[in-house]
């Protein structure tokens, strides 16, 4: 039996390429709401991020959610993603 390819992505934090299943999905959704995506099917263009507040620290540090979906992106929304991933990863992620 042909074994399966695991779909891999990139770290927005940490650069490290993991499995899709072990990251977690922002998504920019077509309206411009930018919200968490454990799930991974919402529609829009999808950043990950590992589900730790190290790399969301990373990230927001050097505006790489900013670059990847090509717009500003305001203080409050990094704090609501930032307490969404908390809420869904744990304190510590």
């Amino acid at each position: 039996m042909k074994q399966r390819k695991i779909p891999m992505r990139s770290c927005v934090g940490c650069f490290e390429s993991k499995p899709k299943k072990e990251l977690i999905r922002i998504v920019r959704s077509p309206e411009g709401e930018i919200s968490l995506d454990p799930i991974g099917k919402k529609a829009g263009r999808g950043a990950y991020i590992c589900p730790n507040t190290e790399c969301f620290a990373k990230a927001r540090k050097a505006h790489r959610l900013e670059k990847s979906f090509e717009m500003p992106i305001s203080p409050e929304i990094y704090d609501s993603l930032q307490a969404e991933l908390e809420r869904v990863c744990g304190k510590d992620g």
